[in-house]
């Protein structure tokens, strides 16, 4: 009765909008101890619009219609608090909150689920959260993190390399996780990689991220195919201070970070940051074979360094309405796993400018990314290139210097003994990006929407090197609209969502991405059904690739063979998922479960590379016959990309949380994964050999894992126990082979060979069957002063993670950081 009668008076008071309008204002404090709380998100229910708190624990929600509100405060680590309201004409209102502490993960908030802040039991997805609070108590690398989450396959490759994947069909070179930081897609442009370790952001600054399990490209765009990794950056106005960090460890780690926040006057405020880190990788050096001899792989450089730095600024247009402005530089030296060897990275830099424009209704995204490295270089293409001029007599200084454009091919009775191809190792890069979004929302009655528009304007540019570049960047295209709709019964408390977008790509085309939810809510959790739909776009390395002077080709026009073969140009790959969950309590307030099971139904995979057979000159990509394509090419031999099969895939994820009390917690994740392949379906064929193997459609991903962890947290110490479980697995990509000796077509003769060389690599066995041990701990000597470190891999038991990668030893770091507050700056 009382939501009927304040829906009412929001009728009535919608038909006298031309009335003045009214206004919320108040503080929000501590319960126990009446300190205000920075920060707090203060959110009119159903809607974007709202504010945080400002260091006094302030807030004001201005210009607002006479109507009926809901008030939602939401601040992590307390329970949220609602109020109802009616604001009349004219009406300046008073609203004081005061929040109980609250360690509960129930009272989390998340934003990329709908792209608004929302309770995270609401949340129409499976989400898991790393906040600031559990960034700041770790010392060591924040990547290890989301070791913890439950759905998250995560692969640690080095020290500093790490990785994660979502739900299946995980490969070195995998870019089916979308990443975005700040509202920036974060992802390299030729590639369609996520950043990982090239990001531009400093771990002191993240304020939360968030990670979305199975599809959510219908509101960010393709290649949110398995799952989301959002990433949020700290408010200067609500993080203010001077934060200064130094770190140490084995390996020759090292690592100074420095973050300040300030504001200036009631507009402005802003914030600056920088890290340099630098140290050894693991002492391993990766086979390369020519014919069935191994050569250590020329040159290897172990050292890595990153150095990154950047600032953002915010200005107050109104109360209610920022824009915000930001830069941010990244540049790294490492090594880098890929599904044909690893590649030397150089001196790779990543730099971007955004600019933000925030209101309660309307908001705008304007952003340019840009890469740039001259000398990175493909380790086993360079290794073979040396050594096929080695061996057929030339010196050393001449096959290191040829070594990286050239292949020395013999033949009897050519000038020199033989020929020399262009085989380029080298990978330069000048790519730039340029991305546009607006977007509106508002209510229509009890409905509420969003409608946005995204353009993308690729400019990918490899002077050549490793693209179809030669006449200049390769210019590509692409522009999305999308809508969202939301309905609430109240009575009922159940939220309806519908999300539809469409997507059209200059060299793909067009393609519609739909999303449905419902969540039941009850005091204690929610139940969810949702289906989503997510196509992973080829990159452009996939389809305007040139490797290896013509050895590989991308297939974005399609080819037609000398026999008059047609070969079609790629399409998307897609994924229809549908999932059921429950986040909430059980047997109480203290134990909360967190619990999904899904269905996956995929095609169109992208093949590995597949030699298209009686190539020759004349025959054609697209309209341009090959021999004209790669000048003095013969055609005989090229490598490319093909859309193939269908596989269901399936499984669940399931989350505990045990709250002793506010300073012990124990948690439990475990995950299971499986599929169903047809065998029997030619289409799932890959490499086109008449037999289908699971390495035609490579998971890579282990059937069974779970992690147990034990949490301790007080005003001076802190720390975390943390033990993960993988189940052996076995994993193919491109000539990396990580498997059991095993028959795979059923002929009786073993294709693979475990402890050996398998075609042009080494098979160290099976990944994962094993048990890790983390440990973490602190201690505030004062209030601004913290001591951290953390073990990784406790008991040194040797684990390889992933394929062209050391086995993983321990790791340890010890980091100091220290806080000056903007009191004493100012003062």
């Amino acid at each position: 009765m009382k939501i009927k009668i304040l829906m009412l008076l929001s009728i009535f008071f919608s038909i006298t909008s031309f009335a003045q309008t009214g206004s919320i204002s108040g503080t929000v404090v501590d319960a126990t101890t009446q300190e205000p709380l920075t920060g707090t998100n203060i959110v009119i229910r159903g809607t974007n619009t709202g504010v945080t708190t400002d260091e006094n624990g302030n807030y004001s929600l201005k210009n607002l219609q006479p109507e009926a509100y809901v008030i939602d405060v939401f601040y992590i680590g307390y329970e949220n608090a609602s109020q109802d309201v009616i604001v009349t004409e004219g009406a300046n209102i008073n609203l004081n909150f005061s929040l109980n502490q609250s360690s509960s993960i129930m009272d989390e908030v998340v934003l990329s689920a709908n792209r608004r802040p929302q309770k995270v039991t609401r949340a129409p997805a499976t989400i898991a959260i790393i906040g600031s609070e559990e960034i700041s108590k770790y010392a060591g690398n924040i990547g290890e993190l989301a070791s913890r989450q439950k759905g998250v396959d995560f692969v640690r490759s080095g020290v500093q390399g790490t990785g994660i994947n979502i739900r299946g069909f995980n490969s070195a070179f995998n870019s089916k996780n979308l990443q975005v930081e700040d509202a920036r897609i974060s992802t390299l442009v030729a590639t369609g990689l996520p950043f990982g370790s090239f990001t531009t952001i400093t771990k002191d600054d993240i304020e939360r991220v968030e990670i979305i399990l199975g599809p959510n490209a219908a509101l960010y765009g393709p290649n949110a195919h398995n799952g989301l990794v959002a990433t949020l950056t700290k408010d200067p106005r609500t993080s203010e201070g001077t934060d200064i960090a130094i770190a140490a460890g084995n390996q020759d780690v090292f690592s100074a970070r420095l973050r300040h926040a300030m504001k200036v006057g009631d507009k402005f405020a802003f914030k600056v940051w920088g890290e340099q880190t630098q140290g050894e990788e693991f002492d391993y050096v990766d086979s390369v074979y020519v014919g069935t001899t191994a050569y250590p792989e020329l040159e290897l450089d172990r050292k890595f360094e990153t150095t990154k730095y950047g600032a953002a600024a915010y200005y107050g247009l109104s109360d209610n309405t920022d824009i915000i402005t930001s830069y941010g530089h990244s540049n790294n030296s490492n090594l880098g796993v890929t599904n044909a060897g690893r590649n030397q990275i150089k001196d790779w830099s990543i730099d971007y400018i955004q600019a933000k424009l925030v209101s309660p209704h309307f908001y705008a995204n304007l952003y340019h990314t840009w890469s740039k490295t001259e000398d990175t270089y493909a380790i086993n293409q360079r290794t073979q290139n040396y050594v096929s001029f080695i061996n057929n007599g030339f010196s050393e200084q001449e096959a290191l210097q040829r070594s990286f454009t050239e292949q020395f091919f013999p033949i009897d009775g050519a000038p020199n003994g033989g020929i020399s191809l262009p085989r380029g190792s080298v990978f330069k890069d000048a790519s730039r990006r340029f991305n546009a979004e607006a977007q509106y929302n508002n209510n229509l009655g009890a409905f509420s929407y969003v409608l946005g528009a995204q353009y993308q304007q690729d400019n990918a540019d490899s002077k050549n090197t490793y693209l179809l570049d030669a006449d200049g960047a390769i210019v590509i295209n692409q522009t999305g609209i999308y809508g969202q709709l939301e309905y609430t019964f109240e009575d009922a408390d159940i939220d309806l969502l519908f999300v539809g977008r469409y997507d059209d790509h200059e060299l793909y085309g067009g393609n519609f991405i739909p999303k449905a939810a419902i969540v039941k809510n009850y005091d204690f959790g929610s139940f969810r059904a949702t289906y989503g739909k997510g196509i992973a776009a080829p990159s452009i390395l996939n389809l305007s690739g040139n490797l290896f002077g013509g050895l590989v080709l991308g297939n974005g026009e399609g080819f037609t063979l000398e026999n008059g073969t047609v070969v079609a140009p790629l399409k998307v790959e897609t994924i229809n998922s549908y999932e059921i969950g429950y986040k909430g309590k059980i047997a109480g307030d203290k134990l909360l479960l967190d619990v999904n099971a899904y269905y996956n139904q995929s095609e169109d995979f992208l093949s590995p590379l597949i030699n298209i057979s009686a190539t020759s000159p004349v025959a054609t990509r697209g309209d341009t016959p090959i021999g004209e394509l790669i000048p003095g090419s013969t055609g005989a031999f090229v490598l490319t990309y093909l859309n193939f099969g269908s596989v269901d895939t399936y499984g669940a994820d399931l989350g505990l949380n045990y709250y002793f009390n506010d300073k012990h917690r124990v948690s439990f994740n475990y995950s299971y994964f499986d599929f169903d392949l047809d065998e029997n379906d030619l289409a799932n064929d890959a490499n086109k050999d008449g037999v289908v193997t699971k390495t035609d459609l490579p998971i890579n991903t282990p059937k069974n894992k779970m992690g147990l962890g034990y949490y301790y947290s007080s005003d001076k110490f802190y720390g975390s126990v943390y033990g993960r479980y993988v189940e052996q697995y076995d994993f193919f990509s491109g000539i990396n082979i990580a498997a059991e000796t095993q028959d795979l077509n059923g002929d009786g003769t073993n294709d693979i060979f475990e402890n050996a060389r398998n075609g042009r690599t080494w098979n160290y066995g099976p990944l994962g069957d094993f048990v890790n041990i983390d440990l973490n701990v602190g201690y505030h000597i004062t209030k601004d002063l913290a001591v951290g470190a953390t073990i990784t891999n406790l008991f040194d038991s040797e684990v390889r993670e992933f394929v062209a990668s050391p086995t993983i030893g321990r790791l340890f770091q010890i980091e100091l950081k220290y806080h000056l507050p903007i009191g004493v700056l100012r003062k």
